[in-house]
């Protein structure tokens, strides 16, 4: 049995998820089981087509909306939240993944969809042999202590400043 660490990929810069799904790419390579709960997210992005090519080894689920939270979460943001996290707390005491990431999870506890304690506790009740990354802008400094990996990403220089919108199969 070979020992799983917790990684976490933040900052504002791009690139967190595309980090995730690299290595969901990778581990898929090798027939590992991958679950990847999206929180905040509801939109049709890239990746839930491509995702399906790979329904043998990875599984995606969205926990949001049509829309990415902006503002103060709505009623049935934190519904849609709550629902996804009860999935993913399942998962984990299911041991029934390889890697489980939580995309988003930054933003979700930003919001207050999910308290820090909660994923402090979901993290200290990971199976020693499972992977799991965690992704998202504003993930709390307490959460870095339990990490094995921490990756922050920082925006350097992006083509959105020159209002250059979100391109199709680039950004989403």
């Amino acid at each position: 049995m070979k020992k799983g660490y917790v990684q976490i990929y933040t900052g504002n810069g791009k690139g967190k998820t595309t980090a995730a799904l690299g290595l969901t790419l990778r581990a898929s390579g090798y027939g590992r089981k991958i679950f990847i709960g999206q929180f905040v997210k509801g939109m049709k992005y890239g990746e839930l087509e491509s995702i399906k090519k790979f329904s043998d080894t990875i599984t995606l689920k969205q926990f949001g909306r049509d829309c990415f939270i902006y503002n103060d979460p709505e009623p049935e943001d934190i519904r849609i939240a709550r629902e996804g996290w009860d999935l993913v707390n399942n998962i984990l005491t299911e041991n029934s993944v390889d890697i489980l990431i939580l995309d988003e999870i930054g933003i979700a506890i930003y919001y207050k969809l999910i308290s820090t304690q909660e994923v402090i506790d979901f993290i200290k009740r990971k199976p020693a042999e499972m992977e799991l990354i965690l992704t998202g802008r504003n993930v709390p400094e307490e959460l870095f202590e339990l990490a094995d990996l921490v990756t922050e990403m920082k925006e350097i220089k992006h083509y959105y400043t020159k209002d250059v919108p979100a391109r199709e199969g680039i950004e989403f």
